[in-house]
């Protein structure tokens, strides 16, 4: 893998990392007010789409080291 797709990587796990974050803000705001059930439902599978997007990015970055 070249520099310049590591760094393309890196860029967009940066991105993904700080908008899991947001959601998990928006979700504990949502709780705090007393948002529908519903909602925060739905965001809660958003920021795991979210982690698992980071996961495979992740697993991208870091090769596999057979021991």
């Amino acid at each position: 893998m070249s520099e310049q797709e590591q760094a393309a990587i890196r860029l967009e796990f940066a991105k993904l990392r700080q908008e899991h974050m947001d959601f998990d803000t928006a979700i504990e705001a949502m709780i705090a007010t007393g948002c529908d059930a519903l909602q925060i439902q739905r965001m809660k599978k958003k920021k795991l789409a979210l982690k698992d997007q980071i996961t495979r990015l992740e697993d991208r970055i870091i090769p596999d080291i057979i021991a």
